[in-house]
């Protein structure tokens, strides 16, 4: 069965740094286009970036200059490191594995950071 794995979310003050993990099985992770989606409350869910099988990032704007993508193929894993982190930030982080016609989420891990 496929799945996908988030970690390293949790409370960040202001101007803090957090990296989040997903983990993938149950796919051939080296040919999917990853990424990570964020959604806040009362929002609809966003992009934040994406990384292709060949390492081509893509980020939204609001996050450029303050986090990266990465992945490690060898671990079937794909990672986000935040820094700089704002309370606009604040959000359940989702990250997505995409091939072709398919996309497939996990389930999010939180993010908050305080005012």
């Amino acid at each position: 069965q496929l799945q996908l794995v988030e970690s390293g979310g949790g409370l960040v003050q202001p101007g803090g740094s957090l990296r989040l993990s997903c983990e993938a099985s149950g796919i051939r992770f080296s040919i999917y286009l990853m990424g990570w989606y964020r959604q806040a409350p009362g929002k609809q869910r966003e992009v934040v970036a994406t990384i292709t099988k060949g390492g081509s990032k893509n980020y939204v704007d609001f996050v450029m200059g303050r986090f990266t993508i990465s992945r490690d193929n060898g671990k079937n894993t794909v990672y986000l490191q935040m820094n700089s982190l704002k309370p606009k930030d604040t959000a359940v982080y989702y990250c997505i594995a995409r091939f072709a016609a398919s996309d497939y989420w996990g389930q999010g891990t939180q993010v908050t950071v305080p005012s």
